[in-house]
């Protein structure tokens, strides 16, 4: 009897260990996109550049721009264009799927406040997909694809949309 109930713990208790679907790449990559966002909100352009591709990333922003080119991201690219502070990010939902040994697929939500350039802050949300790929031992961010979930708004397309 013994037997049987030892067996039937072991069991239980390693079904529980793989409830949650999550192999440790994805666990690991839902960690750095939160690791990745508080660098960002506190303007910590070293982690968010440990946390982007080496080789450059591919990015389309939730504005109506059209597709970023490849950048190799900088700290001091990163402290230019954040001229106005830093905003209040959080994420929601996030979800990864492994698809091999080195490539993680994600999808999540942002939301939170951002700088609106004339001092003051405007409320941010937009649904966020991407590409987690591994790098030298380490998950690193190699595209993210932001789509407006603004609350139905739409982009006016400016001149400035065609300008890098």
């Amino acid at each position: 009897m013994k037997k049987y109930l030892l067996c039937g713990l072991v069991f239980l208790s390693s079904g529980y260990i793989y409830a949650d679907g999550h192999s440790s790449a994805e666990a690991s990559v839902i960690s750095n996109i939160e690791s990745y966002w508080d660098a960002r909100n506190s303007e910590d352009w070293k982690t968010v550049v440990a946390l982007s591709s080496s080789s450059g990333m591919l990015n389309t922003n939730s504005d109506g721009s059209f597709h970023k080119p490849l950048v190799k991201q900088t700290e001091e690219d990163w402290e230019n264009q954040s001229a106005g502070g830093p905003g209040v990010i959080t994420v929601h939902a996030p979800e990864a799927h492994q698809l091999n040994d080195s490539t993680v697929y994600v999808r999540y939500y942002a939301e939170g406040v951002v700088p609106d350039g004339s001092g003051g802050i405007k409320p941010y949300r937009t649904r966020v997909t991407g590409v987690w790929v591994k790098e030298n031992k380490s998950w690193v961010a190699k595209t993210m694809h932001f789509s407006s979930a603004a609350y139905g708004g739409t982009h006016q397309t400016v001149s400035a949309d065609f300008e890098d």
